[in-house]
């Protein structure tokens, strides 16, 4: 009987020894708290910057922002800003001289860039001219440049193919990112023969046709 007692008595202050030790352990625990990383490599990348040059046809429905909500449904966040002129060609901008200073900043990933329908000679000559200087623009501070295709107005819808065309041209000629946008209007106007993408003047485009653009442009620059 002393014996089983002496055993118990060891064993309660054995059990009392292990209780107060994990007490303590827990409240340094408490005080010192273990944090783990919950971060995932893509939240720690840098926010992708996007810089747009053009001209009514990229500020219309404020298509940079458009750009920036499709991304944000897709989980990614984007930085955009606009560089957008009334009537503005490529040259026209390369002459102010403000978006050399712009995209010098290297603070854009991409750059994003249009300028009117272009279908004939003398605007796809200025597109060309001006994907030249803008490809060593880009490659000079690190930033991907893109062809934003656009379209001609419906009353000139016969030189669509002219349009797209040219724009593909620039951005083969140049090694650069293509973002399709009228070829992908022309092959819904042609299949429906539904005109919603256009506006009310039926050259500048209407939300849902600028959504489209955005739509396009986002999955152009990031499939």
């Amino acid at each position: 009987m002393k014996k089983n007692f002496a055993t118990t008595c060891i064993h309660t202050f054995l059990s009392l020894v292990l209780v107060l030790s994990l007490m303590s352990f827990g409240s340094v625990a408490c005080h010192h708290p273990i944090t783990i990383a919950t971060e995932t490599p893509d939240t720690l990348k840098k926010d992708t910057t996007l810089l747009f040059v053009g001209n009514s046809l990229t500020y219309s429905n404020n298509l940079p922002q458009l750009v920036a909500d499709f991304a944000q449904s897709k989980g990614r966040h984007i930085k955009v800003e606009m560089l957008a002129l009334p009537n503005y060609a490529l040259v026209d901008h390369l002459a102010d001289g403000n978006v050399q200073k712009m995209i010098a900043t290297k603070q854009y990933q991409y750059v994003i860039v249009q300028q009117g329908p272009s279908s004939q000679l003398e605007g796809r000559t200025l597109l060309l001219e001006a994907a030249t200087t803008f490809k060593t623009l880009c490659q000079e501070n690190d930033a991907k440049l893109a062809f934003y295709m656009v379209w001609p107005a419906f009353a000139n819808y016969y030189n669509f193919d002219g349009v797209i065309r040219n724009y593909t041209e620039a951005a083969t000629t140049t090694n650069a990112l293509l973002c399709p946008v009228g070829t992908v209007w022309k092959a819904y106007i042609d299949r429906t023969h539904d005109l919603s993408y256009y506006g009310d003047d039926q050259f500048h485009p209407s939300l849902k046709g600028s959504q489209i653009a955005a739509e396009v442009i986002y999955e152009s620059l990031f499939k």
